[in-house]
């Protein structure tokens, strides 16, 4: 769910919200509403079928990770576009395109 709330400087920000209620992202500051719509857009287009880079070296890659959360998340930057080009991993891309297509075409053919 995603809460469209006034910080403390005035500003408009969006926070991201798990179904259990915990915060999951806050955004930067937007001066008006359109502008939280638009960023809330963004992070739909884009986080949907987001790939996964995985940053981890290698020699650690399979041990677990030991971070310690703060108490309140930090503010997210929201990417200002996602014109950048993908690459698809395996062919993922294009397999979920053809599973679409399938699943949106016409089920029913021949005489009505």
């Amino acid at each position: 769910m995603f809460e469209v709330f006034v910080d403390a400087e005035s500003l408009f920000r969006f926070r991201l919200k798990s179904p259990d209620g915990a915060v999951i992202a806050v955004s930067t500051p937007f001066k008006d509403k359109p502008a939280v719509v638009a960023g809330i857009a963004a992070v739909r287009e884009c986080a949907g079928m987001g790939l996964v880079t995985d940053l981890c070296p290698a020699a650690r890659a399979h041990e677990p990770a030991e971070v310690a959360l703060p108490n309140a998340i930090p503010h997210m930057a929201v990417p200002p576009s996602c014109d950048e080009p993908r690459k698809a991993a395996d062919g993922f891309r294009i397999r979920a395109r053809q599973l679409r297509r399938s699943s949106t075409a016409p089920r029913w053919t021949g005489a009505a």
